[in-house]
């Protein structure tokens, strides 16, 4: 309960930190770093929890206000969906495959994560915003709607979010771990 009090308030500050720092229209999500590490650390509940808070600050900081002005249900269920099923997918998947080791559980979780977050992002501007996405993509010169979506919008943000998970998060999950005294290892794990 501790852990997911303190993995809560990283969440906020990152995410409000994150609201600053773009490469194109979004922001990074530095959070999904603590949402992979509390899906670890926690259970899959707590990383979709994690991701649920992720949801409601980027909607509480302005970073979804441009979806808002077209579509505010469509965009609180997106924001709110895509951050939720990250932390749930990180969980599942760090559970799945920690079974072989905590490591291979951390980076499969750590790759998940954004991609869930991103994944259903998309979906949710095909469902929702495609006459906007359209315009858009038309104003910035783009032929092909999912090249504007995979370049001009989504482009740097999902392999810096990705590179970043995947760099930090087994390294995070097994601090941690030492930290709370779980000094044991199995095959496969960091420190062999």
């Amino acid at each position: 309960m501790v852990i997911l009090a303190l993995l809560t308030a990283i969440v906020i500050v990152l995410q409000f930190l994150g609201a600053f720092i773009r490469f194109g229209p979004f922001s990074i999500s530095l959070v999904l770093l603590p949402i992979v590490v509390g899906a670890a650390l926690v259970n899959t509940w707590g990383g979709g929890w994690l991701g649920f808070v992720f949801g409601a600050v980027v909607l509480i900081s302005g970073d979804a206000n441009v979806f808002l002005a077209i579509d505010p249900v469509a965009t609180v269920l997106v924001v709110i969906l895509k951050g939720t099923l990250a932390g749930l997918a990180a969980g599942f998947f760090y559970r799945l495959f920690s079974k072989i080791n905590r490591t291979v559980g951390a980076v499969t979780a750590a790759v998940v994560c954004p991609v869930v977050n991103t994944g259903v992002f998309i979906v949710g501007l095909y469902v929702f915003f495609l006459p906007t996405i359209t315009e858009w993509g038309i104003a910035a010169g783009f032929e092909s709607i999912a090249a504007f979506i995979f370049i001009g919008m989504i482009g740097l943000n999902v392999l810096f979010e990705l590179g970043l998970n995947v760099i930090l998060s087994p390294t995070i999950v097994r601090l941690i771990q030492y930290a709370q005294g779980d000094l044991t290892d199995r095959p496969g794990d960091l420190g062999d």
